[in-house]
C-alpha cells in the first residue's frame, strides 16, 4: 500500500468481508480510530464534522514482506527471542491475529509452549471498548501459574498489550516481558512489564 487511497480501498474490501473495526484496525496495522475513519471514508461518509485529525497522524505498517515467507518469519522470530533472552520462561503468548504466527516462532526458538489471546478489539466496531472482553483460546497452552513473553507486531497506544498483560495476570500466569517489531509509541514498560521492540517509530514534527 502506498498512500491513504489505497488504505481506505483495503479497509472497505475488509469491512464488505464482515471483518469489525477492530478487526480491520488489527490487518491494517492502525488504530481503532484510525480503522474506523478510513471505513467511513470508504462509505462515502462526510468525515469533515468528525474529530479526525489524531487518526490522520496515525502510522501504517507493513511488515508484509515477511509474514509472507515461513524463512524470514523464523528470523524474525529469532532476533525478537534473542532480544527478549535472559528470562526463564516455558510460555509465549501470541496477541491474536498477527501476533501469534511470531509468537510461534519465538516459542520455537526458546522451547517453549504457546498460548493466544483474542482481544476485546476485534468485537469492537463503535462505544465503548471496556463493555466487551477478549478470551484465551483453549487450543493452545494454559496460563496459570506460568512466566511468559507477551508477543504481538505493532504496538500502537499500548491498549491492547496492556489488557493482554492484565488478561495473564486474571489467569494466574506472569508476564514477564512484551516483544513487538514495531513501537509507534515509544514505550519501555506496560503495567510494570519491560517492553523491547525491534523497530521503534518516532515521529518528528515542528510546530508553527
Amino acid at each position: 500500500m502506498k498512500n491513504v487511497d489505497d488504505l481506505i480501498e483495503s479497509a472497505n474490501e475488509l469491512a464488505g468481508q464482515g471483518l469489525s473495526n477492530g478487526e480491520i484496525a488489527d490487518e491494517l496495522n492502525v488504530s481503532r480510530e484510525t480503522a474506523s475513519w478510513l471505513v467511513d471514508r470508504g462509505e462515502g461518509s462526510d468525515t469533515t464534522t468528525r474529530e479526525s485529525s489524531d487518526a490522520l497522524e496515525d502510522i501504517h505498517v507493513d511488515w508484509s514482506a515477511l509474514g509472507r515467507d515461513s524463512t524470514r518469519l523464523a528470523d524474525v522470530g529469532h532476533a525478537m527471542a534473542d532480544l527478549l533472552g535472559g528470562e526463564d520462561v516455558d510460555l509465549v503468548v501470541g496477541i491474536e491475529k498477527a501476533g501469534t504466527p511470531l509468537a510461534t516462532t519465538v516459542a520455537l526458538e526458546l522451547d517453549a509452549d504457546l498460548a493466544a489471546y483474542a482481544p476485546r478489539k476485534h468485537q469492537w466496531e463503535e462505544g465503548d471498548i471496556d463493555d466487551l472482553s477478549g478470551s484465551f483460546s483453549r487450543n493452545f497452552a494454559e496460563i496459570r501459574g506460568r512466566d511468559c513473553y507477551v508477543i504481538d507486531d505493532t504496538i500502537t497506544s499500548g491498549t491492547t498489550m496492556t489488557e493482554t498483560i492484565d488478561a495473564i495476570t486474571e489467569e494466574g500466569g506472569s508476564p514477564v516481558g512484551c516483544g513487538v517489531l514495531v513501537d509507534k509509541r515509544g514505550v519501555e514498560e506496560l503495567e510494570g512489564v519491560p517492553v523491547k521492540s525491534l523497530l521503534q517509530v518516532i515521529r518528528v514534527s515542528r510546530e508553527e
